[in-house]
């Protein structure tokens, strides 16, 4: 087996375990919101902007300013009535502006943002002592005061494609405004229709494939090992009815039942688990048995049924050892097949929403128009993480089948 730990698949198996394990804890939750729907990643070529935050704080005389995304290049300025800086390239996807401003109920407040074409007016405003601004220029109410298009972005017209932009507040004691232009290119595989990053919801959605494939496969082997030795050692009606149990599960169509089952159960990690289990360890079982039959009538086995040794003893000590690379081979080429279950049902929409997987990042994708939008970085990722861990598994398990079998690996391996 000292091969084993020289392919190549095994260490990818390692790198993407410890991926899937280490990267959602130095990365932000799946759950933030990052970016703009639909952005492009960063690599991505063009004229086209990227993320920007600025948030400027004026009280008491003393201006305080902290911006993120803002190359020196773009002459970001702050100053006791709001800040400037040069736009570059394309429009922001989103102009958001939010935070409070404090002012002298007599005196008008305004806020207006200013480019080289025209100046907006977002905020006019009287009478109050404190005023709150959560501005955004997807709402309906928003566009519709500025003049925007209802349909579509607005945002080409808050932007030159070159020029100096400015935010002014007028008529404010103090205040702190945050303001938040996401670009169009975000993170380094873009963001999804909800403005998440791609990029960590790939990572947590390892755990999720790895989890299910493996404890479904190793429950299903688990059960198959079981089954296999009673039905093989004991024989009888006990091995007549575990293997028209067995036909009658491999008869069922697969899909409609794992559909129909995680719908009664629920959509949960471990439901889904034992799920899949349930219905995947028949072949383990068919094997297990086939080779107890011929184990169980050779000399050695006689002979320690002669000195009185009990079935559970010789099951345990001596055919679980003898079935061991059986059982491993099958446990690595059945974790592809309950990874693909997976994914098909929770493309199929059959999982729990909360939980981040490659199958729902596709289901997703589907529902929310990412093929029209032509949005490729939210299905190749996934599509290719499942395709890769299946693949390891398989060359894992073809490589133990040939250990078990000499003759599968080909003339020369057989000579050898």
């Amino acid at each position: 087996m000292s091969g084993f730990f020289r392919r190549a698949s095994l260490w990818f198996l390692v790198f993407i375990a410890a991926a899937g394990i280490v990267g959602p804890r130095l990365l932000d939750s799946p759950a933030d919101v990052v970016g703009a729907p639909f952005a492009r990643p960063v690599w991505w070529r063009g004229d086209l902007s990227t993320s920007k935050t600025a948030e400027l704080s004026v009280a008491g005389g003393r201006t305080a300013l902290v911006s993120d995304g803002f190359a020196k290049d773009d002459g970001l300025r702050a100053g006791a009535s709001g800040l400037a800086f040069d736009w570059k390239t394309q429009s922001a996807a989103v102009f958001a502006l939010e935070g409070e401003i404090t002012a002298n109920p007599a005196r008008t407040v305004t806020v207006t943002w200013r480019t080289p074409e025209k100046d907006f007016e977002l905020v006019r405003r009287d009478g109050q002592e404190k005023y709150w601004l959560n501005l955004d220029a997807r709402d309906m109410i928003f566009k519709q005061r500025l003049g925007l298009p209802l349909i579509g972005r607005g945002t080409e017209r808050l932007f030159p494609q070159r020029g100096r932009c400015e935010l002014a507040v007028g008529g404010a004691e103090s205040f702190r405004l945050k303001l938040i232009l996401f670009g169009r290119k975000q993170g380094l595989l873009g963001t999804d229709q909800r403005g998440r990053d791609v990029f960590t919801l790939l990572l947590n959605g390892i755990g999720t494939s790895l989890t299910v494939g493996v404890s479904a496969t190793l429950a299903a082997t688990l059960l198959g090992l079981g089954f296999g030795l009673t039905a093989g050692y004991v024989g009888g009606w006990v091995d007549a009815l575990i293997m028209r149990a067995v036909d009658i599960l491999l008869a069922i169509p697969t899909l409609p039942i794992l559909m129909t089952l995680a719908g009664l159960w629920g959509k949960g990690l471990w439901q889904l688990v034992l799920i899949l289990s349930i219905f995947s360890w028949m072949g383990t079982a068919r094997s297990v048995r086939a080779l107890t039959l011929t184990v169980r009538e050779s000399p050695w086995v006689e002979g320690l049924k002669a000195l009185g040794a009990k079935k559970s003893y010789i099951l345990r000590r001596h055919l679980v050892p003898e079935t061991a690379p059986i059982v491993l081979a099958n446990l690595a080429l059945g974790v592809p097949g309950a990874i693909l279950a997976e994914a098909g049902l929770a493309f199929l929409g059959l999982s729990d929403p909360r939980l981040v997987s490659w199958g729902r990042m596709l289901h997703e994708a589907h529902s929310f128009g990412a093929f029209a939008e032509g949005a490729w970085w939210l299905i190749v990722p996934p599509g290719l993480g499942i395709v890769s861990l299946c693949l390891i598994f398989v060359d894992m398990g073809r490589f133990l089948e040939e250990r078990i079998d000499p003759r599968l690996g080909g003339e020369d391996h057989a000579q050898r």
